[in-house]
């Protein structure tokens, strides 16, 4: 039998206000990393510098949901 990874899911209110400040016009990819690299520390995470900058795109769209956004952020979330 595998074993499950336990995830932690992040509140709707909290990845809706994240996906506002990714949205904001204004903001350059250096800013929206640093965003996500803060929402994971204040969460007690680490984050995989080296990734952030390939879920960026996928953060900031449009069609990036909630469900989405959970799962990018799982992709360089480091537990620390």
């Amino acid at each position: 039998m595998a074993e499950k990874k336990m995830v932690e899911k992040f509140s709707m209110a909290e990845l809706s206000r994240l996906r506002q400040e990714l949205m904001q016009a204004g903001i350059d990819s250096r800013q929206a990393a640093e965003l996500v690299i803060a929402f994971l520390t204040a969460h007690g995470y680490g984050a995989d510098s080296t990734l952030v900058p390939d879920v960026l795109p996928r953060l900031e769209g449009i069609g990036c949901s909630v469900d989405c956004l959970q799962a990018e952020l799982e992709r360089v979330a480091l537990v620390m």
